[in-house]
């Protein structure tokens, strides 16, 4: 599958086990908007990467790694905890890694999460962040790696759940209203 790519990101062209990669906090969002987002996605036949399974560790799998570096786009959904879990910030690396190198596209979505605090680890998304720093004890390195890696993401273009809108048809139809681009890539 070709894709091409507007800036000056090299992109390696190879085929791809997934469409989209899912990356989020399941305590938050597993319910409810990421269930519904992946069955969203399903009806329309784009093959989604979900990880449902609920391991507990410090590291991801190598075929979670693997599950990201084959998939053409990851949207990474931003929620409240998302910066409680190693596990998601390591997939965060990764996903910026993939897009850096294989010019995967990232879209994030920052449910109920101002991107602001995301971007400067302010407010409550920036204590969880300051809990997990002193609970899994982070070196310095590792702390700048992930601090810098959220910034990046929440730079990249994405769409705030507060700001998209659903209304009912009538008809047992919901409409969307936001200011989602009709060219979004899913």
């Amino acid at each position: 599958m070709a894709s091409s790519s507007s800036s000056s990101t090299s992109t390696i062209n190879l085929p791809r086990k997934h469409h989209v990669f899912l990356s989020f906090r399941g305590e938050d969002t597993r319910v409810g908007f990421t269930s519904h987002l992946h069955a969203a996605l399903e009806r329309k036949n784009i093959l989604t990467f979900i990880d449902n399974d609920l391991r507990r560790g410090d590291e991801i799998s190598p075929s979670l790694v693997k599950a990201i570096e084959d998939s053409m786009l990851s949207v990474i959904i931003f929620s409240q905890n998302y910066a409680s879990s190693k596990w998601c910030l390591d997939e965060l690396l990764k996903i910026l890694e993939s897009r850096k190198v294989r010019g995967q596209i990232a879209i994030p979505v920052f449910y109920e999460v101002d991107p602001s605090d995301i971007r400067n680890l302010s407010g409550s998304f920036g204590d969880v962040f300051a809990q997990l720093v002193k609970r899994k004890a982070l070196k310095m390195e590792e702390e700048q790696c992930y601090r810098a890696a959220l910034n990046e993401a929440a730079n990249i273009s994405g769409h705030d759940s507060k700001k998209i809108e659903f209304s009912y048809t009538g008809n047992g139809r919901v409409r969307k209203n936001s200011n989602i681009d009709p060219e979004f890539p899913l």
